[in-house]
């Protein structure tokens, strides 16, 4: 397979996991790093070291928004809810 079109295939994805995310907005991050050691903070750093390494300057603010559809502060206010004591406790016990 061409690079030319790996990079395509992979882009493709990555708007997919992006729209699915944005789908289940239900599914918090906590549960996230908890299930698969990434969230869409995560996704958000890896765009930002991806978009450097290319020599563009994406701030992490900037990339927040990308992967959440809004400003992240929005997004937080409207979808996230306070993390049970037992997400806590996995997550203490695994990172």
């Amino acid at each position: 397979m061409e690079n030319t079109k790996r990079t395509e295939i992979e882009a493709a994805i990555f708007r997919r996991l992006l729209e699915h995310l944005d789908s289940r907005k239900d599914v918090q991050n906590i549960e996230l790093m908890n299930l698969a050691g990434f969230c869409r903070n995560c996704l958000a750093k890896w765009y930002t070291a991806a978009a450097q390494e290319q020599g563009e300057s994406i701030n992490y603010d900037q990339a927040r928004e990308i992967i959440y559809g809004m400003p992240y502060d929005q997004w937080k206010e409207k979808h996230q809810t306070p993390a049970s004591p037992e997400q806590l406790a996995t997550f203490e016990k695994n990172h």
